[in-house]
């Protein structure tokens, strides 16, 4: 697999469009055991019926042994792995997974916990959720956004007699002037912890409002949202001043991957610019920032490997 975990075969043991263009996956063992356990925030890592691997999360109490559950977005201008799941994968089919991996912890702790979710975001903060209700951990409340109801996954359920006070559901209509004021809701921390996972310009935007909270307090999922396409990317050169030398990165491969190629053996976990575990020096050059773990003063002097790129022909690192 992709994220070096073991591959298991499963089978499609369910197979439900659940909103507009939004197909539900239950994926269980052939024999009925159970299955490897997995934390609130996890994700898979699928083979889809093409051969190419998708990460998606898992939308499921994580008390549930016996199956994983995954909500996956039919991305028409995608790199196609969605619609080929969607399109192809049928009922009864055996399927290829990883070992469910974390990257999207939900952190013990603090307060209480404010979930921001766009789209299709919300299937690991749905994990989250079930997670909390049924151990009736600390107080939540949840911020869902979608542009209309028919693109809204898990409709019925978040909008439950039992979720009133606890859910905000908006529909913008895809009218930015019409998008939900979160500022009133971050203004204050007040010792809460949030997890926002959605579309690039909704977690940007999240950030850039959450500037003066603790970065250990505010967390994002991405799965790679901000790679660009191959031929939205231009090469560049790295310079490697600690070691010496230089390393080309193709318009198809990030620093990271680049570097990795060169024998480097480099840190990193999420490999999304969320997490913040491949942060590496800047000494020169003019970065393409394309993360959301680097705050804009920490931009300046820093730069995330695995997603950010070069506006200049070269970057000088501190490796």
């Amino acid at each position: 697999m992709a994220d070096g975990s073991e591959a298991i075969t499963l089978r499609i043991a369910e197979k439900t469009m659940i909103a507009e263009d939004i197909c539900l996956f239950e994926l269980r063992a052939g024999d009925g055991s159970d299955l490897p356990a997995f934390t609130a925030g996890a994700h898979l890592s699928v083979t889809v019926p093409n051969g190419e691997t998708r990460k998606y999360s898992l939308c499921n109490d994580p008390a549930e042994s016996d199956r994983y559950v995954i909500a996956v977005k039919k991305e028409i201008g995608g790199r196609g792995g969605s619609v080929c799941l969607i399109e192809q994968a049928q009922q009864g089919d055996a399927i290829s997974v990883g070992a469910p991996r974390n990257d999207f912890q939900l952190k013990p702790g603090p307060a209480s916990y404010i979930f921001i979710a766009g789209g299709i975001g919300i299937t690991p903060i749905r994990a989250m959720i079930k997670h909390l209700t049924a151990t009736r951990a600390k107080p939540f409340k949840l911020y869902y956004f979608t542009r209309s109801p028919e693109l809204m996954a898990f409709r019925e359920e978040f909008s439950a007699p039992e979720f009133r006070g606890k859910v905000v559901i908006h529909h913008d209509g895809g009218d930015p002037a019409k998008a939900y004021d979160l500022w009133p809701v971050l203004e204050e921390p007040k010792g809460a912890h949030l997890y926002c996972c959605g579309p690039r310009g909704l977690m940007e935007a999240v950030r850039d409002m959450t500037g003066h909270w603790s970065s250990a307090a505010v967390h994002f999922e991405d799965f790679g949202a901000a790679k660009a396409r191959p031929e939205d990317n231009a090469p560049f050169t790295v310079r490697l001043a600690k070691s010496g030398g230089s390393v080309e990165v193709p318009a198809d491969k990030s620093i990271l991957e680049a570097l990795r190629e060169a024998g480097k053996v480099l840190p990193s976990s999420c490999e999304s610019g969320t997490c913040g575990t491949c942060r590496t020096r800047l000494i020169a050059g003019e970065p393409d920032h394309r993360d959301l773990a680097l705050s804009e003063h920490e931009r300046a002097r820093n730069i995330m490997i695995c997603v950010s790129r070069a506006k200049s022909s070269e970057l000088v690192l501190d490796l």
